[in-house]
């Protein structure tokens, strides 16, 4: 209180001063300077005006921290093909586990899993980021990069449930049931090989290869669920669900991997995928004429 009361009629006391200087000192200074040659004068120091302490530059812990850059055009197209090596990885890990049933493989599908997810991340920040900096082309081709990591991160969460799955079933799967995943896991994992390699060298060819594979995943599919669900043998099955679970899981990354296979064909011809099979799929009679066109062309020359 006894503080206030001497403020407050120092204020009083040079007002004129604070008029003269409006702007130039406020309130809260006027009354750090009274309060510190109170202080000075009660500690036996010099009764001149003195101004507030300053604060020395060694006390002052404030730094100024650089952001650092953020990823480029390139380095984000390095991650896409990065997570497509680890989904790939991911996919051979649950062809192994259920052929071997080493819970250790399934088990390492779980890291795979996170590291998708970190990447996706990593992906999906970048890419804001970058696709304002770079040209039209490019621009595309990032776009292509964050559909790809979403489709990777679904086939991350897709083999993880498959390895959960597994590891429930134990060792109650019938052999044929293992011949027949195993041999779905393996399809899968060709078929992200296949379109990581189309996606990083910009083979349209590659890309068309895995939409023909996703064929096969759906007719082992169907025989699978065939098997367990309407049974025409009338045969004890075990562990059903699980299996119909795991069957489910690889198809669904198979389709997945084939929409990523439909985005390389589109971003690297720039025409939908019905148009590309039609220059890749044609029958036989119209192979047969372009050859006979391609031939008198060269003895015409």
């Amino acid at each position: 209180m006894p503080y206030i009361a001497a403020a407050a009629r120092f204020l009083r006391q040079n007002s004129h001063r604070f008029n003269q200087s409006l702007g130039e000192i406020t309130y809260a200074s006027a009354l750090a300077i009274h309060l510190y040659n109170r202080r000075k004068g009660r500690n036996g120091g010099s009764s001149e005006a003195a101004s507030p302490p300053r604060r020395s530059p060694r006390m002052s812990t404030a730094t100024v921290k650089s952001l650092p850059p953020e990823p480029g055009y390139g380095h984000l197209v390095r991650l896409t093909v990065q997570a497509c090596q680890v989904a790939k990885e991911a996919a051979g890990a649950a062809a192994e586990g259920i052929a071997t049933g080493s819970t250790a493989l399934l088990n390492s599908i779980r890291q795979r899993e996170k590291e998708l997810d970190k990447l996706d991340m990593e992906i999906d920040d970048g890419v804001t980021e970058a696709i304002t900096q770079v040209s039209a082309l490019q621009a595309r081709e990032l776009l292509a990069c964050m559909k790809f990591m979403i489709g990777l991160e679904r086939i991350g969460d897709l083999l993880l449930s498959f390895a959960n799955s597994a590891q429930s079933c134990g060792g109650r799967l019938d052999p044929q049931d293992v011949r027949d995943l195993t041999q779905m896991a393996t399809v899968l994992e060709k078929m992200l090989t296949d379109v990581g390699e189309s996606f990083s060298s910009r083979d349209v060819k590659k890309a068309i290869d895995v939409l023909r594979a996703d064929a096969g995943m759906d007719r082992m599919r169907n025989l699978v669920f065939l098997r367990h669900i309407e049974n025409p043998e009338n045969i004890a099955r075990q562990a059903s669900l699980q299996v119909i679970f795991m069957t489910q899981s690889l198809e669904r990354a198979g389709d997945h991997t084939k929409n990523l296979a439909e985005e390389v064909c589109h971003f690297v011809s720039g025409h939908t995928v019905r148009h590309v099979l039609m220059a890749y799929d044609k029958p036989i009679e119209r192979l047969f004429i372009d050859w006979l066109r391609t031939r008198d062309e060269k003895s015409g020359a």
